[in-house]
């Protein structure tokens, strides 16, 4: 008697822990009974279902990093290697749907496909250089529209779409790093010339600037100031104790002292 109310106690527990489900955060339960799923999802949370007939399928909502590595094609005909991350998430509310129609391997069955067909069409109009430029954002962006025109309505957000470790051609790897460092030459180049005609302009300015300094200094020594001059110099030398012999032009004076032989009696002006 006691073994059979162990067992059934036993199978009474299978039934209980088989019978319930744990949905956790960032996830969502859809019920499938007999083949068809609810409508309804399941938050976080213990659900219970009859284990004979229904069973709870769970599926992540957060941000899935779906990583792949894969030839892109360009412009110019080349395969770029390159390795991508898709960051995705799935809407709650469409979890039954995409259980229901798309399956459980979406991922395989509908982003991949979408995403190849996308970077084909996209990549296919940029030279392979434009990948390792500012372009790739914009390449990235337009694969993620693409996608985004294509899954819309399925119920899969594409948050972002990632080109890592972009390998090109040895050929035109080489090709574009020295193209870089002609224009890095040039830009010196220019940088040079810049200071020298920087240097040739300053000199220029400093040149008209003394030339514009003698022409008003010329212009003002004018015959009235100049005889001005002189008559402030005669009156100068008349109040100095020593003799001197003056010789005029009528203009400007010349002064002799002592040592040339003039006796120091009186001043003597010449005309």
């Amino acid at each position: 008697m006691n073994r059979l109310v162990n067992f059934a106690a036993l199978i009474i527990l299978s039934l209980a822990i088989t019978s319930c489900a744990t949905v956790r955060q960032g996830e969502v339960g859809v019920k499938r009974t007999l083949g068809k799923y609810s409508d309804n999802t399941y938050t976080e949370g213990l659900r219970f279902f009859n284990p004979l007939t229904s069973k709870i399928e769970k599926i992540s909502t957060r941000t899935e990093n779906l990583e792949l590595a894969l030839m892109i094609p360009s412009k110019e005909g080349l395969n770029i290697r390159s390795e991508v991350s898709i960051l995705y998430n799935i809407q709650p509310k469409k979890a039954p749907y995409i259980l229901r129609n798309l399956g459980k391997n979406f991922e395989e069955n509908v982003i991949l496909p979408v995403f190849r067909s996308a970077v084909a069409d996209v990549s296919a109009r940029f030279f392979a250089k434009d990948m390792h430029t500012g372009e790739r954002s914009t390449i990235e962006r337009e694969i993620k529209d693409h996608m985004d025109n294509t899954l819309s309505g399925k119920g899969i957000n594409i948050e972002a779409v990632l080109l890592k470790s972009i390998q090109l051609p040895a050929s035109l790897s080489t090709a574009i790093e020295a193209k870089l460092e002609a224009e890095q030459q040039a830009q010196r180049m220019e940088f040079v010339l810049d200071q020298s005609r920087r240097q040739a302009e300053q000199k220029r300015i400093e040149a008209e600037g003394i030339r514009d300094a003698q022409q008003i200094i010329a212009e003002g020594l004018s015959p009235a100031v100049l005889q001005f001059k002189s008559i402030e110099a005669f009156l100068e030398l008349a109040k100095s104790p020593n003799t001197k012999v003056i010789i005029s032009d009528g203009d400007l004076p010349v002064m002799l002292n002592d040592s040339e032989g003039v006796t120091p009696s009186t001043v003597k002006v010449r005309n």
